[in-house]
């Protein structure tokens, strides 16, 4: 621990001698402009937020294709993935995908568990992504509940500066060492194309292919007929389908757009136990029961913008979205290769109608700034729940809110700025539900900005926390129709210098630090045993406390053609949680995260080369065991992500090569676990299936 403090201390102390350099006041930094938290786009200087902005320039260079390929390089994130589910989740400060928010051109993005929330990452692609605003700690005031730790905005592209746009793609990646041009690996091949009718109307429509084969490691494939354990993948075969269009249209101070969107995925899981069968036809056979999750989405939102009354700026937007997995259960035949007695089922789904909309610029006055806005959520929300041994039972729920928020932007001084904000939320299954927050900005001399920010929200129990049931051969686990909704409470304060030198030399400098108290936290906990059998017994209850300190910097450099980015955190996180039978402690436990990137671009030789690097440092958690809580020890990880991207033939054609997570990491161990409950997780966590090597090539036209 005394290593990682110093690693901060030499990061803030670099930081400060910087900072107190002589700057050069007679060149400006662009700024970038962004939306999320706004009334309006404005700059990242004149937001009372601290805004995070991944740029389509990242996304480039990381030859990126979906959501889970970028976020692993960002400070304070954590992916976390799932090789036997396919799915990959967002971590912030500990706090896992249901408290962190991810938004579509501000609109929160279904699941079929949920809206906004434990979100897949691998489902999002971002093919037709301008780029990525980040903005970390309570947002309950302008994006409802559950947006606890932040919020995650995807700003998708809306015009564009030529006629016609033609963008094609194709990449081909190693998974691991295994790789074939159809059988292993990773393939990928996406369209866009682009048209300005004139100057006010824009129409896109894309597609997207990924196509990932599975990964071997240990195991023996779909064919391998021995009942030996070994049949299958590590990680499951996946086959992804997104297509998107777009409409949008522009004229002085009226625009609208409509999105639209489809997902087809089919993850294939391919059981490790090999059976033997007779019939009079066949005689003996050998086959497997496998499986396959289908899973559709279809999202729709139309958005419109403009003034009325000549002053008022409105912004409304107006969704439909729907997620459903089907679970496809069939026999595999090992002697034809062929599938037999295939049923299907609907597991799960979700749809939405979602429609927000704000009132801003009250005031002639530009010093005072109002905005009233309203947020309608109608979730209906299906599962196929496991009552007993093979009986199971479908639930049907519709969950509605409607709530009201109210905020203010007072420029006191020209340097000093307040905005203070009030959410009402009326629920239909639980209690009616408040947030508040005000946010602090002051802008001192020589580019220094310091911001400060406190915010009070909830989180709502999910659809699965609610009405789960999974009830079989002496598992125990359902859901809780009495959950009340968890609050938090959280403190964030920042200081910014940037500054731009003669040299030409660009340099920006953040100091954060953030506080976040979880009160009523739901967990899944032991309630008690059965009294005929003796087996446990688990169920969703509001069982704990969390609590979590943040201190981080982050520097970025720019000259030229040169980029640098290095950034450092210190996480304490205290959880207090207490079952039916016994209570953990509640002391803080510390980890050290570390994160840097280059990028530099030879003009001669028209290549960009881009290095992305990310320590996690040790982590501890309590984790339950047979009679009390357990300290459990996950280890730490470098990953570094490499690659070169050059153009060709007057900017039309593009090569980009790399490796991906060249320190060749696949899991983590994690002490303890063999203490721990049955239901508990194994002794090792998985992060990845290790190094990987891409070969993009794309083509773009614009005329």
């Amino acid at each position: 621990m005394k290593i990682k403090f110093t690693l901060f201390a030499v990061a803030l102390f670099c930081q400060i001698s910087f900072a107190q350099q002589k700057d050069t006041t007679t060149v400006n930094k662009l700024s970038e402009v962004v939306v999320t938290g706004q009334f309006e786009p404005q700059s990242i200087k004149k937001s009372v937020f601290n805004v995070r902005v991944i740029s389509s320039q990242d996304i480039q260079n990381l030859a990126a294709n979906n959501l889970a390929d970028v976020l692993n390089q960002y400070l304070n994130i954590t992916v976390r993935p799932s090789s036997t589910s396919g799915r990959s989740t967002v971590s912030l400060f500990g706090l896992d995908a249901q408290y962190f928010k991810i938004l579509v051109d501000n609109v929160p993005l279904v699941n079929e568990a949920g809206l906004g929330n434990n979100t897949d990452l691998s489902q999002i692609n971002l093919n037709d992504v301008d780029h990525i605003e980040i903005v970390e700690g309570s947002m309950g005031v302008t994006y409802g509940g559950n947006a606890v730790s932040g919020v995650l905005n995807i700003i998708t592209k809306k015009t564009s500066l030529y006629k016609w746009g033609i963008n094609a793609a194709v990449q081909e990646e190693t998974v691991s060492d295994e790789y074939s041009l159809f059988k292993e690996g990773r393939h990928i091949q996406s369209l866009r194309v682009t048209h300005n009718f004139n100057k006010n109307w824009f129409v896109s429509v894309g597609a997207n292919r990924n196509d990932f084969q599975g990964y071997l490691s240990d195991k023996n494939g779909i064919d391998y007929n021995e009942n030996d354990g070994t049949r299958g993948y590590r990680w499951l075969p996946k086959d992804q389908l997104n297509g998107t269009a777009l409409i949008a249209y522009n004229k002085d101070n009226f625009r609208f757009f409509y999105k639209f969107e489809y997902l087809d995925e089919n993850v294939d899981y391919y059981n490790s136990t090999v059976q033997s069968g007779f019939s009079p036809v066949k005689g003996s056979y050998r086959y497997a029961d496998d499986k396959r999750y289908l899973t559709n989405r279809y999202f729709h939102n139309l958005n419109a913008t403009g003034k009325i009354f000549s002053q008022l700026n409105y912004n409304v937007s107006l969704s439909h979205q729907k997620q459903q997995r089907d679970v496809e259960d069939f026999r595999y035949l090992f002697a034809t290769k062929d599938e037999a007695n295939n049923v299907t089922v609907k597991d799960q789904s979700m749809e939405v109608l979602y429609s927000t909309g704000t009132l801003s610029n009250f005031f002639t006055d530009k010093k005072v700034d109002l905005q009233l806005g309203y947020e309608f959520v109608n979730n209906q929300g299906y599962s196929l729940v496991q009552e007993a041994s093979n009986i199971f039972v479908p639930v049907r729920k519709t969950i509605e809110n409607y709530d009201f928020f109210a905020s203010s932007e007072i420029m006191a001084t020209q340097r000093f700025s307040i905005r203070p904000g009030l959410r009402f939320s009326a629920q239909s299954k639980f209690e009616n539900q408040y947030a508040s927050s005000v946010g602090l900005r002051y802008l001192f001399d020589k580019g220094v900005e310091v911001r400060g920010s406190y915010g009070n929200g909830f989180r709502t129990p999910t659809f699965e926390e609610l009405y789960s049931k999974l009830i079989f051969d002496g598992h125990f686990f359902i859901g809780n129709e009495n959950l009340i909704p968890e609050t938090s409470t959280s403190y964030e304060t920042s200081f910014k210098k940037t500054t731009v030198f003669s040299s030409g030399l660009q340099m920006s400098n953040t100091l954060s630090g953030s506080y976040l108290d979880v009160d009523d936290r739901i967990d899944m906990a032991l309630t008690g045993f059965n009294t005929d059998t003796g087996n446990p017994e688990y169920q969703y209850i509001n069982i704990s406390k969390y609590k979590v300190w943040n201190f981080s910097t982050t520097n970025q450099f720019r000259k030229d053609n040169l980029g640098l980015n290095f950034g450092a955190a210190i996480i304490g996180v205290s959880q207090k949680i207490e079952n039916k039978m016994f209570t953990s402690d509640d002391k803080f436990l510390y980890s050290f995260n570390l994160n840097a990137s280059f990028s530099y671009f030879f003009p001669k030789w028209k290549t960009t080369f881009s290095g992305y690097y990310k320590y996690n440092g040790k982590t501890q958690r309590f984790i339950e065991g047979s009679s009390s809580f357990i300290l459990s020890d996950i280890g730490q990880s470098n990953w570094l992500d490499m690659s070169a991207r050059k153009n060709f033939l007057k900017e039309k054609f593009e090569v980009t090569i790399g490796a991906r997570n060249l320190f060749d990491i696949t899991n983590v161990n994690q002490t303890n676990t063999n203490q721990t409950a049955g239901h508990a997780a194994p002794g090792e966590v998985m992060l990845a299936y290790g190094r990987s090597y891409f070969l993009k090539l794309a083509y773009n036209l614009n005329l």
